[in-house]
């Protein structure tokens, strides 16, 4: 099989494995650091490298999502608070082996354009989402939850033109992955120019 070949089958053969479908075996931890890897090595301008990752683990990522969830309920309103949602933030951590938190660090007085680094570090995540794959690791990249409010950044700390860009849940799973599929043909998304 051609470099080509296998890269096309990693990207191809991909899927996103949601929390309730990992198994609870633990990964080990020189694999993520593979993982991490993978993703320091995304196009960046003016190389800038503005990714960081949170890796939460053990007890760590119970924490994790005991705070996430208090997150959850303590800013939303009593009418939209759901039972549900909070149970599932509070437990996530239950059959998974690591959440790494993954986040953009802006540079102060930084030239490049913010979405230019936030697209870097999309690439990053895109890297581990593709070595997890390589490494038949379990993996979902979620924005799910409070990744997007305020009180995460608060809740970490994190400056404030820092930008939360989700969790990835990453483990083990027994069930096969589904067949790909792709809704819109790649001709509808395609337009040549000579």
């Amino acid at each position: 099989m051609t470099p080509f070949n296998t890269l096309q089958s990693i990207i191809q053969n991909r899927r996103s494995t949601k929390p309730s479908d990992m198994n609870g075996k633990k990964i080990d931890n020189t694999l993520i650091h593979r993982l991490l890897q993978a993703a320091d090595w995304a196009p960046t301008h003016g190389r800038t490298e503005p990714w960081r990752f949170i890796v939460y683990e053990n007890k760590a990522k119970q924490d994790f999502c005991a705070g996430h969830a208090n997150l959850y309920k303590t800013h939303t309103a009593p009418e939209n608070f759901n039972q549900g949602k909070y149970d599932k933030i509070l437990h996530q951590a239950d059959t998974v082996s690591h959440i790494m938190l993954v986040y953009l660090e802006r540079t102060q007085n930084n030239s490049i354009p913010a979405l230019e680094e936030i697209a870097a570090v999309a690439a990053a995540t895109q890297n581990i989402l593709l070595a997890a794959e390589a490494l038949t690791i379990a993996a979902l990249w979620s924005t799910g939850g409070m990744t997007h409010h305020p009180s995460l950044k608060n809740f970490l700390a994190l400056k404030e033109a820092d930008v939360v860009m989700g969790l990835i849940y990453l483990g083990y799973t027994d069930i096969p992955a589904k067949e790909g599929r792709r809704s819109i043909p790649l001709e509808d998304k395609v337009s040549w120019r000579s």
